[in-house]
C-alpha cells in the first residue's frame, strides 16, 4: 500500500510549484512510499515543461510527476484529478494529502501529519499549523459558516464575539497542542483515503474557496473527525497563488459565488437571506459605532473594495435571477 499521495494544483506558479517540491524532497526519504502529482490546470504559460525539466533535473523522478488538463476547471477540479489518480493506483493508497504551490513545509511537517492520522483513527482530515512568510501564525482551524456567524467577525466587537464564538465563521485561536475543528485550510491538509470513499470528491461547482469547507462538512456529517496539527509547520505565501493577496483591492467574483453556494446548499436559500441581512446588521452596527467612536476597535477598514455592494448586490441578483434556486435544487438532488 502507497503511504501517502500529495496533490499539488499549479496554475501559472511553476517557480513556486518547484520551490514546494523542493521542501518535499528533504522529506521524501523519512516517509516510506510517497508520491506526489502536480496537476496543471493548462496554465498556457510553459508551466508543466518548466515543471518536468526541474523534476528530470532535481532527479526527484522516482517520487514526483506532472499531470496536465485540458482546462482549468478551479481549485477543486484540478485536486480531484489528483486524487482521482491516487484512488485508481495499483498500489492502494492510505492518504491523499492537499497541498498549495505557494507552501514550502517545513522539516517533518508531512512525517507529522502521517502519523497523527496513524495514532487517530477516527481524525479523517488533519490540517498543519499555518506560517506567514514573517513567521507570524496564520489561523488555519475554523468553525463552520453559519448564518449566525455572520453577526460575528463583521461586527468585531469583543463581547458579541465571546457570545457568539462557537457558530462564527471567525478562526479558532491557534494552540499548541493539536486539537478538534469543524475544518481547516485547504492549503495544507490531509485525507484518509476512507473519506474520499465516504462522501466523494470535492465538489467542482466551487471554483475557488470555500471547497475544502464543504468536504470537511461532509467529513463531519459522515462521522469523521477533522484537528488542527501544529505540529506539522507550513510556510503558507498567503494569495501568491491566487492574486488574493491583500483584503485593500477588490475580491475576485468567484470568492462570492463560493459563499453563496456554501450557504445555499447547507442552510437553503433562506439561510442565504439570514445570512445577509445579519451581515448588513453588523456591519451598519459597526459603522455607527466607528463614526462614534465607541467599542468600535481601532476604526481600521479591513474589508476589501466594495465588499458591501459585493456580496449583497450579488446575492440578490443571484436570487432574483434564479441561480440560487438551481444550487439548491441540485443540492437537494445530490
Amino acid at each position: 500500500m502507497s503511504r501517502i499521495w500529495i496533490v499539488i494544483v499549479n496554475y501559472g506558479t511553476a517557480d513556486l510549484t518547484i520551490d514546494c517540491l523542493r521542501a518535499l524532497s528533504s522529506q521524501v526519504a523519512c516517509i516510506a512510499d510517497i508520491r506526489a502529482v502536480v496537476v496543471d490546470n493548462n496554465s498556457g504559460d510553459g508551466s508543466v515543461a518548466k515543471l518536468v525539466a526541474a523534476i528530470e533535473r532535481e532527479g526527484w523522478i522516482s517520487w514526483a510527476e506532472v499531470m496536465p488538463q485540458d482546462k482549468n476547471g478551479g481549485f477543486a477540479f484540478g485536486n480531484n484529478a489528483g486524487i482521482r489518480k491516487a484512488l485508481a493506483s495499483a498500489e492502494p493508497v492510505e492518504y491523499i494529502m492537499l497541498l498549495n504551490p505557494d507552501t514550502v513545509a517545513r522539516p517533518g511537517a508531512i512525517e507529522a501529519l502521517v502519523n497523527f492520522m496513524d495514532d487517530h483513527p477516527n481524525a479523517g482530515i488533519a490540517g498543519s499549523e499555518l506560517e506567514n512568510a514573517d513567521g507570524s501564525v496564520e489561523y488555519s482551524a475554523h468553525t463552520f459558516p453559519s448564518p449566525l456567524g455572520e453577526l460575528d467577525g463583521v461586527a468585531r466587537l469583543g463581547p458579541l464575539n465571546r457570545l457568539l464564538w462557537r457558530k462564527a465563521a471567525a478562526a479558532t485561536p491557534s494552540q499548541e497542542t493539536a486539537h478538534l475543528c469543524d475544518w481547516v485550510s485547504g492549503a495544507s491538509m490531509i485525507f484518509r483515503r476512507k473519506v474520499f470513499e465516504d462522501v466523494g470528491l470535492m465538489d467542482e461547482a466551487y471554483f475557488l474557496y470555500f471547497e475544502e469547507v464543504d468536504i470537511c462538512r461532509r467529513a463531519h456529517q459522515a462521522g469523521w473527525q477533522c484537528w488542527y496539527v501544529p505540529g506539522s509547520r507550513v510556510i503558507h505565501l498567503e494569495g501568491a497563488s491566487t492574486g488574493i493577496r491583500t483584503v485593500a483591492r477588490r475580491r475576485a467574483a468567484y470568492w462570492y459565488e463560493s459563499r453563496r453556494r456554501f450557504f445555499v446548499k447547507n442552510y437553503g436559500v433562506s439561510g442565504l437571506v439570514v445570512a445577509d441581512v445579519f451581515w448588513a446588521v453588523r456591519q451598519l452596527s459597526f459603522t455607527i459605532r466607528k463614526r462614534l467612536n465607541f467599542g468600535a476597535g481601532s476604526g481600521v477598514d479591513i474589508d476589501p473594495k466594495w465588499y458591501m455592494f459585493d456580496l449583497l448586490w450579488g446575492d440578490l441578483r443571484a436570487i432574483l435571477t434564479g441561480r440560487v434556486w438551481r444550487i439548491r435544487l441540485a443540492g437537494l438532488k445530490a
